[in-house]
């Protein structure tokens, strides 16, 4: 997100671009200056690196806030009052070519905390503050984190709602019968709810020659989906704040509560320079890892084309050859 929810932050972006093409600019930019803060993050943000600014974007699974009774409660990975970061994305902009590329990161990918302090999966990094899984990113892969963006899981469900749904097409009929997913072959107009199942999904069912198979990427899986889901989210957001531009002012009351920040990050700003990913040209990059046990724990490990993909988001190599698309 997100969330993609989460990290679908980024999906803000093309509601601001909107509004400023029906003259809402100075509404939206009111209603954004209610976005939550969080100072933590300050002293681990790296300063401005030439032609290109890293934001991270981190979508977390806590329960908490949310109502037992709504359809999507099952859908919510984290306790009350847990704090642990389902996905994990950067958001690579390229202020010169004004281009964006996304990469995600495993959940269970296996690194060093912070500066060294004891191993475990990168998701356990968030559990120790924000600041602590920027240390880690830079610690691990050379990669400095200009901006940091927080979304919720509600959040990201409510985000999705107010655009009317999004459109997502699989090649196969797909289910999980842990969220409660199940979508048909084609494209699916996936409401709040949907999209928490579909971005969450870890067993991952496909109908496929008669019969249910498990896709069997597990976590990698789910975070190709989330990128998947991202630029589906832009689509259709400019679609619909283009029929609907009096109808931005209801988007962002739904997101303002839902979303943090580091202080600098002016996000009107930051959604703005965003605009061009709506066309649906962001890139997309995935991480190849391959499956490990540590101290018992399963784990996923770095391998195949990993190290041309961080070095790119790293400001110190080139773009990699662009995924095909899901």
């Amino acid at each position: 997100m997100k969330s993609m929810r989460y990290l679908v932050a980024v999906g803000l972006a093309v509601i601001v671009a909107c509004a400023g093409a029906a003259g809402l600019v100075s509404g939206a930019k009111s209603q954004l200056e209610g976005v939550a803060r969080v100072d933590v993050v300050v002293a681990e943000l790296a300063p401005p690196s030439d032609g290109f600014e890293n934001y991270l974007l981190v979508g977390t699974d806590s329960r908490e806030g949310v109502d037992p009774n709504d359809p999507d409660y099952a859908t919510m990975g984290g306790d009350l009052g847990s704090q642990r970061s389902d996905t994990i994305m950067i958001l690579r902009y390229d202020t010169a070519a004004q281009t964006a590329a996304l990469m995600s990161f495993p959940r269970d990918l296996f690194v060093t905390i912070g500066n060294g302090e004891k191993k475990n999966r990168i998701n356990t990094a968030y559990s120790l503050g924000a600041d602590m899984l920027i240390r880690t990113i830079r610690a691990n892969f050379n990669i400095p984190i200009h901006h940091y963006v927080e979304i919720n899981f509600q959040g990201f469900k409510e985000l999705v709602d107010a655009v009317g749904g999004v459109h997502v097409c699989v090649p196969y009929g797909a289910k999980d019968q842990n969220t409660g997913l199940r979508i048909h072959r084609g494209c699916n107009l996936l409401d709040g709810v949907k999209a928490l199942r579909f971005a969450r999904s870890r067993h991952y069912h496909q109908f496929i020659n008669g019969k249910w198979q498990l896709e069997g990427t597990g976590d990698i899986g789910r975070t190709a989906r989330q990128r998947q889901f991202v630029a589906a989210l832009l689509k259709d957001t400019v679609k619909y704040s283009a029929a609907n531009p009096f109808g931005v002012g209801g988007v962002m009351r739904s997101i303002v509560g839902a979303v943090t920040a580091d202080p600098a990050l002016d996000i009107a700003s930051f959604l703005k320079r965003l605009k061009p990913a709506a066309d649906g040209s962001i890139a997309s990059y995935g991480l190849d890892v391959e499956n490990d046990v540590v101290n018992e724990m399963s784990v996923v490990q770095l391998a195949g084309n990993s190290r041309s993909v961080l070095e790119y988001f790293a400001g110190i190599g080139p773009a990699p050859v662009v995924e095909p698309p899901a």
